[in-house]
């Protein structure tokens, strides 16, 4: 880190705060811009933090950088915010979110519809959503599932257990 850019993020002077870009940060951004594969959310990102650059002698506030890429000045101010905290790839990139991981995996869903094609338990006509998710539970595959769940899932597959 520079040390005009240290001075702009520690110093206490008022409450602006300026983001001086390099060169090579600048061609960074401008590549991310101009490249097919990032996102829309990132392009942008890179497209404030280009607009908010004083090192071109550019002086835009953040409702002209704002009204310029579309979007509300507090994103401006957090993506500014963001920069000068933890660089340029907290400006860009997300944290991961927190969460829990998804339960039922497509292996899960695979077998679910395997099962679901199969013939039915003797005594049964056609399968129903409880003995699918007995049967789940018998073969060990999940260690808990409800019939409604099972429901859900062979909805999103687009899977008929109807004539």
């Amino acid at each position: 880190m520079t040390y005009c850019l240290w001075w702009l993020i520690y110093s206490n002077m008022g409450k602006h705060q300026y983001i001086f870009l390099d060169e090579e940060e600048r061609i960074l951004l401008t590549e991310l811009i101009r490249a097919n594969e990032t996102s829309a959310r990132v392009q942008t990102r890179a497209r404030v933090l280009l607009l908010s650059d004083r090192s071109q002698g550019q002086k835009r506030t953040l409702t002209q950088i704002g009204d310029g890429v579309i979007c509300s000045m507090t994103t401006v101010r957090n993506i500014k915010r963001n920069y000068l905290s933890g660089g340029l790839e907290a400006a860009l990139y997300e944290k991961p979110r927190p969460g829990a991981e998804p339960t039922f995996t497509g292996d899960i869903e695979a077998q679910l519809v395997m099962l679901a094609c199969s013939d039915p338990p003797t005594g049964h006509a056609r399968w129903s959503l409880r003995l699918l998710a007995d049967r789940l539970i018998e073969l060990d595959v999940v260690e808990t599932i409800s019939h409604v769940t099972v429901g859900s899932l062979l909805k999103k597959t687009n899977c008929n257990l109807g004539e």
